[in-house]
């Protein structure tokens, strides 16, 4: 019984101290894992304000692009209204 409380603490003890080396290790990677993450992150983020520009001319384009074929349109339906009520004038003329 004397041997199991002296091997006991002595088998905890040495138990805790790998865990403690384990969960250093582990932090230490994780800490170098997440800076990696950062300078990958960093990365991205240059090349996509890099496109900025690019995202800002295409924006622009489809911009004009929509108000030239809404003024088309407009025009378009413009003549056809005009073009069906100078028909039905002309109906109305004839009776």
């Amino acid at each position: 019984m004397l041997f199991l409380q002296t091997f006991l603490p002595i088998c905890v003890y040495f138990l805790l101290i790998i865990l403690i080396i384990v969960g250093i290790i582990l932090g230490v990677r994780l800490i170098d894992l997440i800076e990696r993450a950062n300078s990958v992150l960093d990365n991205v983020e240059g090349k996509v304000n890099s496109l900025n520009g690019f995202f800002n001319i295409l924006d622009f384009t489809t911009n004009k692009v929509e108000g030239f074929t809404a003024r088309v349109f407009d025009l378009s339906s413009k003549l056809v209204k005009k073009a069906l009520k100078n028909k039905k004038n002309k109906e109305d003329d004839y009776e």
